[in-house]
């Protein structure tokens, strides 16, 4: 297998067949060297070779560059119909697990490469009323606001304004662990990957009760990590939100100013916004829901975590996800740059209780964290991933790496659906499972 795919790499390299490697992404990232002498008609037979032995289909070897180029794009077309396919078995799947569990409204957009597939909404605002969800309408993205967060630190680092290695107290000189020399070890990469060696949802409870980042950072004065500094996961929300200070320090450019814009304005992500002012200001925003015995019950938007921004304070319409989507894999690299994305992408920490999730564990083979994204291994591809949740919403994002095919869910209601809707149809697009099974299932 090696050895086919240094040809394939050659072929790329040496020959141009770019589409080569997008039926098959993988021959990219295994090899790095390729026979600078070989004959092109050499070079042609063996790639013909290569291909067959990774079962792309069968070439005739020629010297014909207008053949080979032909076949290439042929293979290409049959990934794009996998993904369409895909996406036909998803809106079923999605309608229906939908309409079982009584979702007030939703949407999702799947994308492959950075072309929209498919895109579509579901059901109303406001249970009860009449307004429909559409295209623009705005979510909370609760956690899935990280990749933001994440993202727009790693293109400032990535400028010099700082380093990961930073001390988070020449930023937030106020925070103290109960152990002072244990604080002057925690950096700002450490916050946005929640390798801190604190307990999980460290004062979380005080978000959940309205009161401000000034009030809750001196309980930390009370409390020691139980692990060295990026030794252990515990997911943060406070901490991670600190990274709001080291960018208004670092910059001297409020951190709502940035994401507007650095992503928001270049992306066209005309919903998109930060913060409860701007989301209540919203005409077309979707209510909040809660489970209660009699269904679900649109409830008040509640600014909890909107105290912690940069943990859970990002609105978006699916319109903009999708966006947000094609940025993320690779797509306006003048707004997120291919290092940038290699950084956050890279694995920080492990977090081997993931792989005991019930529904990607059947699935993953490796489970971490980089910076404001999971990580999880699923045969020789990368999911990239980050759910959302916050009362009376939900919100997933995830990719594949290796194909550049992703999908994001958006949802007005507390439901454990969109697990099963993310996790199925990535195993799908992954050939690690199949959508009409889990459907089939879910109909029992």
């Amino acid at each position: 297998m090696n050895a086919a795919a240094a040809v394939l790499q050659f072929a790329v390299r040496h020959m141009g067949i770019i589409k080569v490697i997008q039926v098959y992404p993988s021959a990219a990232r295994a090899l790095r060297v390729a026979a600078p002498n070989m004959a092109q008609a050499t070079a042609r037979a063996l790639v013909c070779a290569a291909v067959m032995l990774l079962s792309l289909g069968t070439c005739v070897a020629t010297a014909d560059s207008g053949r080979a180029d032909k076949s290439a794009r042929e293979g290409s077309k049959s990934v794009a119909k996998s993904v369409d396919a895909s996406a036909d078995e998803f809106a079923r799947y999605f309608k229906y697990l939908i309409k079982k569990q009584g979702i007030p409204g939703a949407a999702y957009v799947i994308v492959d490469h950075d072309k929209i597939v498919a895109m579509d909404t579901y059901g109303v605002r406001v249970k009860g009323k009449k307004e429909p969800v559409t295209l623009h309408t705005v979510f909370r993205l609760a956690s899935v606001s990280k990749t933001f967060a994440a993202s727009m630190a790693a293109v400032l680092e990535h400028e010099k304004k700082f380093n990961w290695g930073d001390k988070v107290v020449r930023y937030v000189p106020q925070l103290s662990f109960k152990t002072p020399a244990l604080s002057m070890q925690l950096q700002v990469q450490h916050l946005l990957s929640h390798s801190s060696g604190l307990t999980p949802n460290a004062y979380d409870n005080y978000l959940e009760d309205n009161r401000p980042m000034s009030k809750i950072l001196p309980m930390f004065s009370t409390i020691d990590p139980h692990c060295k500094p990026g030794k252990c996961y515990g997911y943060q929300n406070v901490l991670f939100s600190l990274i709001e200070d080291v960018i208004q320090k670092a910059t001297g450019v409020p951190y709502s100013r940035q994401l507007k814009e650095r992503f928001f304005t270049p992306l066209k992500m005309e919903d998109a916004s930060l913060g409860w002012e701007s989301f209540m200001a919203a005409s077309n925003r979707a209510a909040p829901h809660v489970q209660t015995g009699r269904g679900w019950r649109p409830v008040k938007v509640e600014k909890e975590y909107y105290l912690a921004a940069p943990a859970a304070g990002v609105n978006a319409s699916i319109s903009d996800m999708a966006q947000w989507l094609k940025a993320q894999m690779g797509f306006y690299p003048d707004v997120l740059p291919p290092d940038v994305i290699s950084d956050i992408t890279t694995e920080r920490v492990e977090t081997q209780r993931h792989m005991r999730h019930r529904i990607w564990r059947d699935y993953i083979d490796h489970a971490g964290y980089g910076l404001g994204w999971r990580l999880y291994t699923v045969g020789d591809d990368r999911v990239i991933f980050h759910g959302g949740w916050v009362a009376g919403f939900r919100a997933a994002v995830a990719y594949s790496e290796q194909r550049k095919v992703g999908i994001v869910i958006l949802m007005n209601a507390e439901s454990r659906v969109i697990s099963d809707l993310t996790a199925n149809f990535i195993a799908d697009i992954t050939g690690h499972g199949k959508l009409m099974a889990a459907m089939a299932a879910a109909r029992k």
